[in-house]
């Protein structure tokens, strides 16, 4: 998808400059996802304990975030997530850009309202896509982010000054 100035002509949100974000495609993306799931292990702690992301169990979630050109592959292993075999068939996959995972993560903006309007998009397996939803909706995380959900609000507060108008 083209950009210009750092914003795509389709979505007419913020998407991170090209400069900031070759770097990251140089990562391993097995690393990426590592680090990916150690976050969210530690961030699922009690949901992964009381089964409620076993929907995923031996499943492959592809997640990727367009602008910053990274793509995490995750798969839940023994009550755990662990980076998926690189390569391996997504049964379920979201994209989209930083901005609409930052909306995503802080709640500034519904689910439902991202995935209609294409902002973020579900590929794959549309069951396991409505669990993570309905997970994503059920959950209250703000006391558990502490720092993280401050970091996440300014990151979305900075991508929003850069948005396109919406004439």
């Amino acid at each position: 998808m083209p950009t210009v100035a750092g914003h795509s002509e389709l979505s007419h949100s913020p998407t991170l400059p090209r400069l900031l974000t070759f770097p990251l495609g140089l990562l391993p993306g097995r690393l990426n996802s590592a680090a990916l799931a150690t976050i969210l292990n530690r961030i699922f702690k009690p949901e992964l304990a009381n089964g409620e992301l076993d929907f995923l169990d031996r499943k492959v979630m592809r997640i990727s975030v367009d602008d910053a050109r990274l793509v995490f592959q995750l798969s839940l292993r023994h009550a755990r997530l662990e980076p998926a075999t690189s390569g391996a068939h997504a049964d379920l996959s979201i994209a989209g850009n930083t901005y609409e995972f930052l909306l995503l993560a802080t709640r500034r903006e519904d689910p439902d309202t991202l995935f209609f309007n294409r902002r973020l998009r579900l590929g794959g397996d549309t069951e396991l896509g409505l669990y993570a939803k309905n997970l994503l909706d059920s959950l209250e995380l703000e006391d558990r982010l502490g720092l993280l959900l401050v970091m996440m609000n300014r990151g979305a507060d900075v991508m929003n000054r850069f948005a396109p108008s919406r004439s």
